[in-house]
């Protein structure tokens, strides 16, 4: 079973964090029933990260005393009585991507250290009236375009699982080395390819995106307009269901989220699987799997069918048919250029090199990108119809685990060549795969490898299937010994 801490330390005695890994209910618990304050609570997340990250490379930005000052309100408002619910009292992190009031918006590149927002983006509104502290910005590849979570200029997160460094995962890296490595107890990111959910599996935490639309993404520096969601990364399953039901519901300054009314999830978890059919695809997701990561996923099947569900191999042609597709990046490619022109324009030497094959999206067509653009819609169809009976697909949420960061980038000329080799198709393939197809999606820990790296479970729902994606896990979660395990980092001290 998923080893949650027994009893959270009282009066501050002892870090909780140094307990080992606290869900956000067990904080929850603690600071209503007045074991630990919200101030006492923050002011330790502070000091870990003042210690840490330093090594770690999590945090862009800590917003000391914002966080201080909404501790101290929502301890007072909680003595009170006048609680705002599960979060209250909560730290955070956020994604570089998300605007934060008086604080550059920088999205991985000095070049944006002057792009300063004016205001909060309509997720850390959510979470700031849910009671939530905010602690900080987390690390971002460049504009968002990377998977291994690579930054040449401002440095790249440390995947906490090793003492050599290791690649994070991108691009929501920072936020998912913030959550793995206890410098923030959740974290929000973005992903229009896989940016949560790859760097989730990478760095043994959870990660969970919902279906476009079902988050406001306004005031988030965009990707893809078409593709981009708002994620969660968490050490439990729990944790992102808290954070989502907090983050539902439509917003005028957003109108993908138009008709999307809020659907509670985080009571529906306990409901199990029984009678479910989950399905491992036969076809391109487990394609040149490391033999360590097929065998842990393949194991989490056996469990899952140990609980109840109907666990069966099926082809989905539509994976093939995006597979094949030689301009299947052209959507983010054509979007986050267009977004981006004036950088790529006048200072396009001063870019990290890898972003070289984001100005190819110059030379596509607009007919092109029209093309694409409709045979995403079609596929979306489609894909629904091949799933008819099935309620969840299984796959690797990486077909390898993290590389040392030498092997993926000894240096910048090295790092161009090998981004577009194997590696990071083999990293990105299953999740971006989602994203075309529309899917919500989670990933969680199933395993670590040899080398002792974690190994993540990709489990894929249908659109606005959210809640029976984070019910799958719940019980795959509750009935194994991986989610909550978090590193040794006596190495950093």
């Amino acid at each position: 079973m998923a080893a949650h801490s027994e009893v959270l330390p009282s009066g501050g005695e002892t870090p909780v964090w140094e307990a080992g890994a606290v869900s956000l209910r067990e904080l929850s618990d603690a600071i209503h029933a007045g074991r630990i304050g919200p101030l006492e609570l923050t002011r330790q997340f502070l000091e870990r990260i003042d210690r840490l990250n330093g090594t770690l490379k999590a945090y862009s930005c800590v917003t000391r005393e914002r966080a201080l000052a909404e501790a101290d309100a929502a301890e007072a408002a909680i003595r009170c009585g006048d609680s705002r619910g599960p979060l209250h009292g909560i730290p955070y992190a956020v994604k570089e991507h998300f605007d934060v009031r008086g604080v550059p918006t920088m999205v991985g590149t000095p070049l944006l250290a002057d792009n300063i927002a004016a205001e909060d983006s309509m997720a850390v509104r959510k979470l700031g009236e849910a009671g939530m502290v905010l602690l900080g910005k987390t690390h971002s590849v460049q504009l968002g375009c990377g998977t291994t979570g690579i930054n040449q200029q401002l440095g790249t997160p440390h995947n906490p699982w090793h003492r050599v460094p290791h690649v994070p995962g991108g691009s929501s890296s920072g936020s998912a080395v913030a959550v793995a490595a206890g410098l923030a107890p959740v974290a929000l990111g973005g992903d229009a390819g896989g940016s949560v959910r790859v760097p989730a599996a990478l760095c043994g935490t959870v990660g969970f995106k919902p279906t476009v639309g079902r988050i406001s993404r306004a005031g988030v520096y965009p990707t893809s307009t078409t593709l981009d969601t708002v994620g969660v990364l968490s050490r439990f399953v729990e944790d992102a269901a808290l954070v989502y039901d907090a983050l539902q519901g439509p917003d005028p300054e957003d109108e993908a989220t138009a008709g999307a009314a809020p659907q509670a999830v985080t009571g529906l978890l306990p409901g199990g699987i029984e009678g479910l059919c989950l399905a491992f695809p036969t076809n391109v997701l487990f394609k040149d799997a490391d033999p360590e990561v097929e065998a842990a996923v393949r194991e989490a099947g056996r469990v899952l069918a140990g609980l109840g569900a109907r666990v069966i191999e099926i082809a989905i042609p539509e994976l093939d048919e995006v597979q094949g597709l030689a301009d299947r990046f052209a959507i983010s490619a054509v979007e986050t250029y267009a977004q981006n022109e004036w950088l790529f324009r006048k200072h396009a030497a001063e870019l990290d090199p890898v972003l070289s094959w984001m100005t190819a999206a110059r030379e596509i067509r607009a007919t092109d990108y029209f093309r694409v653009l409709q045979l995403h819609h079609r596929l979306r169809r489609r894909v629904l119809e091949t799933l008819e009976g099935v309620d969840a697909v299984l796959a690797p949420a990486t077909l390898i685990p993290a590389l040392p960061v030498q092997t993926v980038a000894p240096d910048a000329g090295v790092y161009v060549e090998r981004y577009q080799d194997d590696f990071s198709e083999r990293y990105v393939r299953n999740a971006a795969m989602g994203n075309f197809l529309g899917l919500c999606g989670l990933s969680l820990p199933c395993g670590f490898s040899s080398a002792g790296l974690p190994i993540g479970l990709h489990i894929y729902g249908k659109p606005q299937q959210e809640s029976l994606v984070l019910r799958i896990a719940t019980a795959y979660e509750q009935a194994s010994a991986w989610s909550g395990r978090h590193p040794d980092l006596a190495w950093v001290r």
